[in-house]
């Protein structure tokens, strides 16, 4: 099924976004940016790089200040705030997990976080959930688990075999949403963490780059290499409301029966609308509105892969990444490469879903 007004193409100039009051980041990571994520109570941002650091920015009303950062001990693929907002958990190749407690943190810009060894391969996934009043923090592995940590011991409290590779995770209430390798996705109930509630295979025909909750915990989107995001709801009385889409394609100006296809590497959904991102290996990021399967608004060209998004605590802005994917392997990531890390101030109705349409 497509979206009204889903392709690059389209000319409509009420679905055509504006870039040039978006903020730029000055102090930058030294390499390309796997993961950022935005405290829950603050305006911080967090982003994990591939130069084995963490960084951790304050957003204020001067700019963009860079308030903390602490190293890995090999690349960081991920980072995610705890929600009272008070600790940092980053993963990274080793296979350990670090957390940064910020109600512990020196005057220094520079801090250290305490490394926990948690997997046999590298943590590629970090999220933390509350069961039962106690804060745990999950983390997804290319070892084929994923693990649940409540930080008082160096032992996982349970732990789930996954089919596959964890490449992908989010959370949202009680719902915990895998997505590994092969197309598999796992859903788990976080009541009872340590089963998978239900298997499924990715309704898109080729590699999971991304899954993300929706806002109520009914369902999720998936994104992938082939240039399509699914919309998938939890519920089996639901599935009539499933379907997928076409985005992150470009048609050849030559030949228009051709489309060049490209990876949807990240997905976002906004706190308050429940409408969402996407981003992808062609530069672009569009809001949608998957109740009215309606494109809200697209964005032109960054200059680069955008390889992850998300919306402040309270939607105001939108934060992307834009640095080397991987997606043509090492020979790709040259010197030359762009990395930026830019924040668009989300205005009017930008992320507001149509007229009559039902927030989730």
């Amino acid at each position: 099924m497509a979206f009204l007004n889903n392709t690059a193409a389209t000319a409509a100039s009420s679905t055509t976004g504006d870039t040039k009051n978006d903020v730029e980041v000055s102090v930058l990571p030294k390499d390309s940016i796997s993961d950022l994520a935005w405290s829950p109570t603050h305006d911080f941002l967090a982003v994990s790089s591939w130069d084995k650091s963490v960084y951790i920015y304050e957003v204020a009303g001067n700019g963009v200040n860079p308030k903390w950062t602490f190293a890995c001990d090999q690349e960081a693929l991920c980072v995610a705030w705890s929600r009272d907002g008070t600790r940092i958990a980053a993963g990274d190749c080793s296979g350990q997990f670090y957390v940064l407690d910020l109600r512990n943190v020196s005057n220094d810009s520079t801090q250290k976080a305490t490394p926990l060894k948690a997997h046999d391969a590298a943590v590629k996934c970090v999220k933390w959930t509350e069961i039962g009043g106690t804060h745990y923090l999950i983390t997804g592995s290319w070892d084929k688990t994923v693990k649940f940590w409540d930080l008082n011991g160096t032992t996982a409290t349970a732990t789930v075999q996954c089919q596959e590779r964890v490449y992908t995770m989010d959370t949202k209430d009680k719902l915990l949403v895998i997505g590994t390798a092969e197309r598999h996705i796992h859903m788990v109930d976080l009541n009872n963490p340590q089963t998978i509630a239900k298997n499924m295979t990715s309704p898109l025909k080729w590699q999971t780059r991304v899954v993300s909750c929706f806002t109520d915990a009914s369902g999720f989107a998936v994104g992938s290499i082939e240039g399509r995001c699914a919309i998938q709801y939890v519920k089996d009385d639901q599935a009539s409301l499933n379907f997928s889409f076409k985005c992150h394609r470009q048609q050849d100006p030559q030949q228009r029966d051709i489309a060049k296809v490209y990876s949807v590497n990240a997905i976002s959904f906004h706190p308050q609308h429940g409408t969402f991102s996407t981003a992808g290996s062609d530069g672009t990021f569009h809001f949608w509105d998957k109740d009215a399967k309606h494109r809200l608004k697209g964005y032109p060209e960054t200059g680069g892969s955008i390889t992850a998004t998300g919306f402040s605590k309270d939607g105001n802005i939108f934060a992307y990444a834009v640095s080397y994917d991987w997606s043509k392997g090492y020979s790709g990531n040259t010197t030359s490469y762009p990395i930026k890390l830019k924040l668009h101030p989300i205005t009017g109705d930008e992320c507001k879903p149509r007229p009559g349409t039902k927030k989730r």
